[in-house]
């Protein structure tokens, strides 16, 4: 038998105890790649959102708090949108309202604790909002009845091209579906500013403001004319939204590393139990190594092998199990699903197995010294 088959065979002649510590190990790393693929698919949808829309600034109401995803809390008059225009380096604006209304019928996923994010917007003016494109046809101003629905919300509520939904107690008809990238606009639906506006009884309002500026331009000066000339408003740019959206998924990456550090200590402390309790059982074994030649780095490096061997089987299992259950959740929480696309980075997986890499060495040093530092008469007469 070969040096290295004896270090992939000997972790294995106490099967039991080898399972419980390749289970300790395996459920932290299960955690690490989990929390890492949520976290990756977070930021992935974060960045998607805020790239999604063609206009640069967002305008509210000072001191509303909500920069166009909310329920409507912010309330500007729409004679804002034709003053801003006017501003130097303002290129286009467009008004829109949303609201979060009752989810149709027939909805398993929704956006804002049960509801259902509509938007109005003036037709021509869409690709502000990041529509660029429709499949079918976009709806007609002023319309009564028609809207067009994102991928998401099409899919969740199984509706079509032609299809009707129910809104405010009236059929809608579905004349198109699109797709933006933003995981809250593609889980709602867009309709005519004036119909949503007489629907919700919030006439000449809006919730906010969407600035294009020209391309020679520079963003925080057309921001700051904007605050400056009309003091009761408020602005943010996307830059500023995704620094504060990262900031709060850093806590994240900062919990995902606690639990790696866990992982190591926990994990370690297992491994050091198994690899001791392997060495004293083998005691003899080794003495008869050293006795016919064995040098002490060779007992070394077979003992601290096995603790690394042990813990990379654990990372490999702990790796197939945060996948699939993230896979699992995702699949069967539509609502969850359709926000968070996992993400397969390798610097997650390169994580995993690096911690799973680091407890195998803290594990298995101690033991392995100990090992190597049997003497091999006494060990010979070990029973």
């Amino acid at each position: 038998m070969s040096y290295f088959t004896l270090i992939l065979k000997n972790p294995f002649r106490n099967k039991t105890r080898s399972s419980l510590a390749i289970v300790g190990i395996a459920i932290g790393i299960t955690v690490i790649v989990a929390l890492g693929m949520v976290t990756g698919g977070l930021k992935t949808s974060t960045q998607s959102t805020l790239k999604a829309g063609g206009a640069e600034i967002t305008v509210i109401q000072a001191g509303s708090g909500s920069f166009g995803f909310g329920s409507g809390s912010s309330s500007i008059n729409d004679s804002y949108v034709t003053d801003i225009q006017k501003l130097s380096g303002v290129k286009d604006t467009v008004g829109i309202l949303r609201v979060i209304s009752n989810a149709p019928s027939g909805s398993n996923s929704s956006f804002s604790g049960g509801g259902f994010s509509i938007t109005g917007i003036n037709s021509s003016k869409l690709s502000l909002a990041g529509v660029d494109s429709v499949n079918g046809t976009i709806f007609t101003n002023g319309s009564a009845n028609e809207i067009i629905m994102g991928k998401t919300a099409a899919q969740d509520l199984n509706k079509t091209v032609g299809d009707t939904v129910n809104l405010y107690g009236k059929d809608f008809t579905v004349t198109g579906i699109f797709e933006t990238g933003s995981f809250i606009q593609d889980a709602g639906a867009f309709m005519s500013l004036d119909t949503l506006q007489n629907l919700t009884n919030n006439n000449n309002r809006v919730s906010n403001i969407l600035v294009k500026i020209n391309d020679n331009a520079n963003i925080t000066d057309v921001s700051n004319t904007i605050q400056d000339t009309y003091p009761e408003l408020n602005t943010t740019t996307a830059a500023a939204q995704a620094g504060r959206i990262n900031q709060g998924l850093s806590f994240i990456d900062t919990a995902t590393w606690a639990i790696s550090l866990l992982a190591i200590i926990i994990g370690g402390v297992g491994v050091i139990n198994t690899m001791i309790m392997s060495v004293y059982e083998r005691t003899r074994e080794i003495g008869v190594l050293k006795a016919v030649g064995w040098k002490d780095r060779r007992i070394l490096g077979m003992i601290l092998g096995e603790s690394i061997v042990l813990t990379l089987i654990a990372a490999v299992v702990g790796t197939v199990v945060g996948i699939v259950g993230v896979e699992a959740i995702l699949s069967f929480s539509p609502s969850v699903g359709g926000v968070i696309t996992p993400s397969f980075a390798p610097d997650i997986f390169l994580r995993a197995f690096g911690v799973a890499f680091l407890v195998g060495i803290i594990g298995g040093l101690y033991p392995a010294y100990r090992a190597s530092r049997l003497a091999p008469t006494e060990a010979l007469r070990y029973e």
